[in-house]
C-alpha cells in the first residue's frame, strides 16, 4: 500500500501551488486590462475547478486524519484493557503454563501497542490496516493458547497444580468357547450343556481416569500423589446392568522424590513384578494375570534408591512391606475381616534389584526380586509363602524388543500365582483337623515387540502358569476345595496397535487360552478383540 504520509505531503504541495498560482493570476488581471470578463476566461475556470478539487481533497484528508486519530484512541484503550486482563491471567496460569506462553502474554500487547502508535510519532511507515490485521492475528493466537491452557488446567483448593489423565476405551469382542469372564477372560472353562460355543459383546468398563497432584517440597524432596480408577468393580443389579460398570479404585499413592531416592506409600502395583504384556484388550486386569503374570494392587510402603554408574548405567534397589493379602474375597460386603495373611500378625516383605542402561534408544534391564509372607488359616495352621522373580527387557534391534518375567514360588496365590490359589485343603477347610498345604507353582511370560513404523507396532506373547500336580493328587479333591483345581493355564496373543495420533489408538488382538484342570479334560477359548481409545 502507498505511504499515507507521502500522500498527505503531495496534497499539501499541490494546494500551496494552487494558492500561489491564484495570487499570480489575480495580480496579472489587475495590471493588464482585458476585454474578456474573468468569469468567462477558460484559464480562470480551469484554475477555479482545480482549487475546488484541492479544497475537497484537503477536507477529505482532514476527515480521514480525524477518523484515524479516533481509531488510534480506541485501539489504545483496547490494548490497555487487554493488558489489564492478561496480567492476572498469566499469574493464574502459574507454573502449568509454558514459559513461552507467559512471555508472549506479557510482551505481545506491548509490542502491538508500540507498533500501533509508531505512525503517530513518525518512526514507522507501516500502514494502519496492516497493523490492525497483525494485531488481530496475534490476539486470536494468544486467545487460543490461553483457552488451551484453561482446558488442560485442573482447579484445586490449593495453589499446587493437578493433572487429569486417562483413557476412554471401547472393546468389542467375539468369543469361541467359555471362560471365567466374557469380556476379560483369564482362563478357559467347559461350555455349559445347551449353551452355544460362540458369543459377541462390547464394553466400556475398562475406561480409566487418573489424577496427579504436585505438592510442595518437603525436606528437599518433591512431593506428589496420584490416583487411578476404572469401572471394573462389578455390575449394577438392574436391567442391562452389564453396561453400568461400578467404579473402583486401582491405585492411589503418595511419593517423596529426592534426586536418587524415593519413598512411596499407598495402594500400588507390585514393584517386584513391574512389567506386563502390551494389550488394550485387558486393562481392568493385567494381561495374562492368571497365566504367569504376577500382579496385585496392594497397599504398601516402599523405598527405592538409584545408583548412577559409569556409561549411563543405573542400579536400583527397592524394598518394602505390603498388606499380606492372599486372594480371598471379602467375607462381608460392608465389614472387613482379616484374611489369612493378615491374621499372621505381620505384613509381607519384598525387595528387588535392577540394573539398566540405554541401548538403541530403549532400556536394557535385568532384575531379580523376592517375596515372603506368613499366613494363618485359623486353628494355628500356618503356611510360609515365598517367591523368587526375575524380569528383563532386551532391545534386540532398534525396532525389536524382547521382554518378560518368570517366577517360582509357594503359597503365593495372593499375587495371582497358581492361577489364583494359595493353599490346598486335605478335607473340609473349616475343620480344625483338616491338613493344609501351600501350593507350589511356577510360571512366566515373554513378549516380542516389533515397531513396524513410528505409529504401528506388533506384539506377540506366550504365557503359562503351572500349579504342580504332585501337590494335588493324593492330597486334595475338587469337592473338598469347593471348586475345580486348575493345574496349568496357558495363553498366547498377537495384536496390532496403531496410533495415528498420540492421543488416539486402534488395536486388533487375537487371544487363545488353554486351561488344564487336574481332574478333568483341558478347555480352550479364543477371543478376537477390537479396541478404540482416546487418551487424555
Amino acid at each position: 500500500m502507498k505511504n499515507p504520509k507521502g500522500r498527505v505531503l503531495r496534497r499539501i504541495a499541490l494546494s500551496a501551488a494552487a494558492v500561489i498560482l491564484s495570487i499570480t493570476v489575480t495580480t496579472a488581471q489587475e495590471s493588464q486590462p482585458t476585454s474578456v470578463s474573468q468569469s468567462d476566461s477558460p484559464s480562470f475556470r480551469e484554475l477555479n475547478s482545480q482549487v475546488l478539487e484541492l479544497r475537497t481533497a484537503i477536507e477529505q484528508m482532514r476527515s480521514e486524519n480525524a477518523q484515524a486519530r479516533a481509531e488510534m484512541r480506541e485501539l489504545r484503550q483496547e490494548l490497555q484493557d487487554t493488558r489489564k486482563l492478561l496480567a492476572p491471567l498469566a499469574v493464574s496460569i502459574g507454573p502449568s503454563a509454558s514459559p513461552n506462553l507467559r512471555t508472549q502474554a506479557e510482551s505481545t500487547p506491548r509490542e502491538a501497542d508500540a507498533a500501533a502508535f509508531s505512525d503517530a510519532s513518525g518512526t514507522s511507515t507501516v500502514d494502519l490496516g496492516n497493523r490492525v490485521q497483525k494485531l488481530e492475528e496475534s490476539s486470536q493466537m494468544l486467545s487460543s493458547k490461553i483457552n488451551e491452557q484453561y482446558q488442560t488446567k485442573v482447579e484445586t483448593a490449593t495453589k499446587y497444580r493437578a493433572r487429569l489423565s486417562g483413557i476412554v476405551l471401547m472393546n468389542a469382542f467375539h468369543n469361541v468357547g467359555a471362560s471365567d469372564n466374557l469380556d476379560l477372560p483369564d482362563y478357559a472353562r467347559p461350555v455349559a450343556p445347551g449353551n452355544p460355543q460362540a458369543s459377541v459383546g462390547a464394553t466400556l468398563r475398562q475406561t480409566e481416569i487418573g489424577l496427579e497432584l504436585f505438592g510442595p517440597t518437603f525436606a528437599g524432596a518433591k512431593s506428589s500423589a496420584s490416583a487411578q480408577f476404572d469401572f471394573g468393580g462389578g455390575f449394577a443389579s438392574t436391567n442391562n446392568g452389564v453396561n453400568f460398570g461400578i467404579a473402583r479404585i486401582q491405585t492411589a499413592s503418595v511419593r517423596l522424590d529426592w534426586k536418587n531416592t524415593s519413598v512411596i506409600a499407598g495402594q500400588d502395583s507390585l514393584f517386584i513384578s513391574p512389567l506386563s504384556p502390551t494389550s488394550f484388550a485387558s486393562l481392568a486386569t493385567p494381561t495374562f494375570a492368571y497365566a504367569g503374570n504376577l500382579w496385585g494392587w496392594t497397599p504398601q510402603i516402599r523405598v527405592e534408591h538409584r545408583f548412577e554408574l559409569p556409561a549411563q548405567q543405573t542400579l536400583t534397589l527397592q524394598a518394602g512391606v505390603l498388606d499380606n493379602l492372599n486372594w480371598e474375597p471379602p467375607y462381608d460386603p460392608f465389614y472387613r475381616a482379616a484374611q489369612a495373611g493378615e491374621r499372621s500378625g505381620q505384613p509381607a516383605y519384598a525387595m528387588r534389584t535392577a540394573w539398566s542402561k540405554p541401548v538403541f534408544a530403549h532400556q536394557l534391564s535385568f532384575a531379580v526380586a523376592g517375596y515372603y509372607g506368613r499366613q494363618n488359616w485359623s486353628w494355628d495352621r500356618y503356611v510360609d509363602a515365598w517367591a523368587g522373580m526375575a524380569d528383563w527387557q532386551i532391545p534386540i534391534a532398534r525396532r525389536l524388543t524382547l521382554s518378560g518375567e518368570f517366577y517360582r514360588g509357594r503359597g503365593v496365590g495372593g499375587l495371582g500365582a497358581g492361577i489364583g490359589r494359595a493353599v490346598l485343603f486335605g478335607g473340609v477347610p473349616f475343620d480344625a483337623s483338616t491338613r493344609i498345604r501351600g501350593l507350589d507353582s511356577a510360571g512366566g511370560w515373554s513378549q516380542l515387540k516389533f515397531q513396524l513404523t513410528s505409529k504401528l507396532e506388533f506384539n506377540g506373547v506366550f504365557a503359562e502358569d503351572n500349579a504342580y500336580a504332585g501337590d494335588v493328587r493324593g492330597f486334595a479333591v475338587d469337592a473338598n476345595n469347593f471348586s475345580a483345581i486348575l493345574g496349568r493355564n496357558r495363553g498366547t496373543l498377537e495384536n496390532l496397535v496403531y496410533r495415528p495420533r498420540s492421543d488416539l489408538l486402534l488395536s486388533a488382538e487375537f487371544r487363545r487360552l488353554r486351561t488344564f484342570p487336574i481332574y478333568s479334560n483341558a478347555n480352550s477359548t479364543n477371543q478376537l478383540n477390537l479396541a478404540v481409545g482416546i487418551l487424555f
